[in-house]
């Protein structure tokens, strides 16, 4: 897709490994030879983990939802279950009254009994039509089609070869824009596995262009310069400009310095930058009068995952102006209403909010604050606004319900499917608990056991997030999930949201700058101390893990305490200082850093759990997909075999054709399987 340039860890998995996965089994030192080290593979009569990894997977997820201009009816997209019970990678579409007061109805390219791909649906500006991408010409290959809402059959508008994203349509109702990347060989993003490569190699990338499609004729053009690659974009009002954000090069690891530009819709696709940020930017949104733009900027430190401030700036470029400065919250998505006022979603703590500013006066008021998520996707609060400005529609889950599709007023909506009622959860209550570190007001969720008995003693596994910038919400767990098995098997999870985290402001979440494992470690550490305070733990039965970012952390955690009594560290960074040539997306170190790794080494040696590795005697569990771009495979190995050298019990697991994200249901459920039976070997 962005660049075909090779993943370092497909180079490092050819060479070194050639199963589905490969189990590194522990060292036999003496103090290990008395238990044999659990495997997936090891048979478990009656597990009950079958029925919290199904409960996971029963759920009917919502990839999207959206609301006509009036209001009156809505779309969302469903992905589709497979005969394991498990998402089958096909998405349907479904369209209904937004009162729910009529049944829905499929909407489809082609025949609605046979799955497709079918998803990123957008209303016209009249309500009357809905265009969607659909694979109904060929599997695998989007096209992009417009469906008359009364019935009329849908129409292709394409028929092109190359990867289709995020349809808008302009405001005359006469074209749709989207993104293309042409001739893409895979789909976007650096979470998916990375396309290996052999022989000489050299940056080659796919730039994601801007193109439009005239309804009338069918003619399809690329508008956006063919060196740049653009991100993300939104219509002028009068249909005659675009605001995007976009970056020359690696569309991956060039995200990081985006900028702000404006791009002419005429076929001279004359482009001007209008704001260079200091830090990265996101959901660029043009005012209504079109004099200004407002977008989300701050310290991100993942493409998907927005959070920071609210800023507008004058359309021909100028002074950026901060909306929402000091306030402790982290704004992940904004639209403009009709009115003129800026309405966004919001972090607050580990709660997800509504609310809007007014751009003139500064004055924000909060619609909606409440623990469950409202989400289009796993990256925060996300919801679909009609012309109104009020009402509006949003997928909503927390971990004691699962995902449905409600719509309404603000604040005040009501359920429009009820595609998961037999759906329970198959774990214990998640409670929010808050401390205090370092003068840093810190919140978490505490889930607990299934069945769970006060007046027992429980093992706890601590998980910490990916990023660092993100948070933990109250959200049903997805296919991202590894650990809330654990609290249907008998243990407390907690799930802090230490430094560096959204949910209380920029100032919270710049923190951790060249700090890492440190005052963000401590604030972990201190909420397990709160956990023991408020709840039943055994302090002597606690593990530790994380993904991305939550696996550096587990690394560095075992390096720098013993209490932790086994840990699983999954997608980690061992060794900051060899990371920065493996991996795909390096830019987004130096924000976090201040430097390169070539410039100033001693601050990422600082940071790196190798450099502490002989402190480590945590029993550790590694797990990784072979073709990781964001923490590519070495790092794993490196740490695992620095383990195993040193005599401390570990195992490394990696799972072919699996990128930062595991795709492959199978793989996913091992991963779950391995982690309990990881925690249950050493803390039972």
């Amino acid at each position: 897709m962005r660049f075909s340039k090779p993943s370092v860890a497909g180079i490092f998995t050819f060479l070194f490994f050639t199963q589905v996965t490969l189990l590194a089994q522990q060292n036999n030192s003496p103090q290990h030879t008395t238990k044999k080290t659990p495997t997936a593979a090891t048979p478990r009569p009656a597990d009950p983990l079958d029925e919290v990894i199904n409960a996971v997977y029963a759920a009917a997820r919502f990839e999207q939802t959206a609301i006509s201009p009036d209001g009156k009816k809505i779309a969302w997209v469903e992905t589709l279950i497979g005969k394991d019970g498990a998402p089958d990678g096909n998405t349907a579409i479904y369209i209904a009254d937004s009162d729910a007061s009529s049944p829905p109805k499929r909407l489809s390219a082609a025949n609605p009994n046979i799955p497709r791909a079918e998803g990123s649906v957008a209303w016209s500006r009249n309500g009357k039509q809905l265009s969607f991408l659909s694979d109904a010409l060929k599997p695998g290959q989007l096209q992009l089609y417009i469906a008359d809402v009364a019935g009329a059959p849908a129409k292709a508008l394409t028929n092109v070869k190359g990867l289709l994203a995020s349809p808008a349509w302009s405001p005359d109702g006469k074209t749709i824009a989207v993104l293309f990347t042409e001739n893409a060989t895979r789909d976007a993003g650096p979470l998916v596995a990375e396309t290996p490569a052999s022989g000489e190699i050299k940056d080659a990338y796919f730039e994601q262009r801007l193109a439009l499609v005239d309804l009338a004729t069918g003619d399809f053009r690329q508008i956006s310069p063919a060196d740049m690659y653009v991100y993300e974009f939104d219509w002028s009002p009068d249909g005659q400009r675009f605001a995007i954000t976009a970056a020359h090069g690696n569309g991956d690891d060039n995200w990081y310095i985006a900028q702000l530009y404006s791009l002419d819709a005429s076929p001279t696709g004359l482009m001007r930058p209008i704001y260079k940020p200091p830090l990265q930017i996101a959901n660029p949104a043009w005012s209504p009068d079109g004099k200004r733009i407002a977008f989300i900027a701050g310290l991100m430190s993942d493409e998907p995952s927005v959070g920071g401030d609210i800023f507008t700036v004058p359309a021909n470029g100028g002074e950026a102006k901060n909306l929402t400065p000091d306030r402790k919250s982290s704004a992940s998505w904004l639209t403009w209403t009709a009115q003129g006022e800026i309405l966004f979603g919001e972090f607050i703590g580990g709660d997800a909010a509504i609310s809007t500013v007014d751009p003139a006066s500064g004055s924000i008021t909060q619609l909606f604050q409440d623990e469950a998520q409202l989400t289009a996707g796993p990256w925060g609060p996300n919801l679909s606004v009609a012309s109104d400005g009020r009402t509006a529609t949003a997928v909503r889950s927390s971990f004691e319900a699962p995902p449905e599709v409600w719509a309404g007023r603000i604040g005040h909506w009501k359920q429009v499917t009820h595609r998961n009622g037999t759906v329970k959860p198959a774990w214990g209550e998640a409670k929010s608990i808050s401390w205090k570190n370092d003068g840093y007001d810190i919140q978490g969720w505490l889930l607990y056991p299934r069945n769970f008995d006060p007046s027992r003693k429980y093992p706890m596994v601590v998980e910490i997030h990916g990023g660092p910038g993100g948070a933990d919400q109250s959200a049903w767990p997805d296919s991202w999930d590894f650990t809330t098995a654990l609290a249907g098997e008998g243990y407390f999870v907690l799930h802090p949201n230490p430094r560096g985290s959204f949910g209380q402001g920029e100032t919270f979440t710049r923190a951790n700058v060249r700090d890492f494992g440190y005052g963000d470690f401590r604030d972990i550490l201190a909420g397990v101390d709160e956990a023991l305070r408020v709840a039943p733990i055994d302090p002597n039965r606690l593990g530790l893990t994380g993904w991305s970012y939550g696996g550096y952390m587990t690394m560095w955690g075992v390096t720098q305490t013993n209490r932790f009594k086994a840990a699983m560290a999954g997608a980690g960074i061992a060794n900051f200082l060899s990371y920065y040539g493996e991996n795909q997306i390096d830019q987004w170190m130096i924000p976090f850093f201040g430097k390169s790794v070539y410039d100033d080494p001693g601050v990422y040696a600082k940071s790196s759990p190798i450099t502490f590795i002989k402190n480590v005697k945590t029993p550790t569990l590694v797990i990784v997909g072979d073709s990781d771009g964001e923490c590519p495979t070495p790092q794993s190995y490196e740490f695992w075999h620095a383990l195993k050298t040193l005599g401390v019990e570990t195992q490394l697991v990696v799972y072919e054709h699996e990128g930062h994200h595991f795709v492959n249901p199978a793989h996913q459920r091992d991963r779950i399987r391995r982690t309990v039976s990881w925690f249950d070997f050493h803390l039972h």
